[in-house]
């Protein structure tokens, strides 16, 4: 099949993988999420509210599950398994936390949806599954390499996500929301939680 063979191709042109991490196949299993909504892609775009300038693309992909797409990410949770850059179980709870944690005084988020079929979809899954974990500042370039990978014209290669922004908009039935928050630049309180999380971890163990 002509996707199989784009997957080999994303895989030989993937940058060098920075943290490259791999969730056992029971914590996948168990936390893998089915979104009964149309299947559909989403791009996720930080930007910085005082220069206009993108600071990070990520992809939601709705298709026979539901998993968010985040290369060279920062963003973590003790209850989402995570292989190289695919975040599983992106249920409401979830991705309501992941876009909190991105949305704060210095950055707003823009979120573009597009309806898509099936098979694109699954598409999508698969092609981000085999991308391997991203290189450090290869957000855009990584999503836009995928995003053209599928077939949509208006894509083309940007190493820049406002661009990747731009280009994702001009898809046919876009619809696009944005997110504004005052919380703090430093996301202190997500980063509390994760040092509570490693505490308990390590008692436990």
């Amino acid at each position: 099949m002509r996707w199989l063979a784009v997957i080999a191709a994303l895989c030989a042109l993937s940058a060098c993988t920075a943290e490259p991490k791999w969730a056992d196949d029971s914590a996948v299993t168990q936390a893998r999420y089915t979104h009964d909504g149309p299947t559909s892609l989403t791009l996720i775009t930080a930007i910085n509210n005082r220069s206009g300038n993108g600071g990070h693309s990520a992809l939601l992909v709705n298709g026979s599950e539901r998993v968010l797409w985040d290369p060279a990410g920062t963003w973590w949770h003790p209850t989402v398994p995570e292989r190289n850059d695919v975040l599983f179980g992106m249920n409401p709870t979830v991705y309501d936390f992941y876009l909190d944690y991105h949305a704060r005084e210095t950055f707003h988020v823009v979120l573009q949806e597009v309806e898509v079929s099936p098979e694109v979809a699954d598409q999508a899954l698969a092609l981000v599954k085999a991308n391997g974990a991203a290189g450090n500042a290869t957000c855009a370039i990584t999503t836009s390499r995928i995003l053209q990978a599928l077939g949509l014209p208006q894509m083309s290669l940007s190493y820049f996500p406002v661009q990747v922004m731009e280009d994702f908009a001009k898809l046919p039935g876009v619809s696009e929301r944005k997110i504004f928050d005052d919380s703090p630049d430093s996301n202190s309180d997500v980063l509390r939680y994760r040092a509570q999380q490693a505490a308990k971890a390590a008692a436990a163990g």
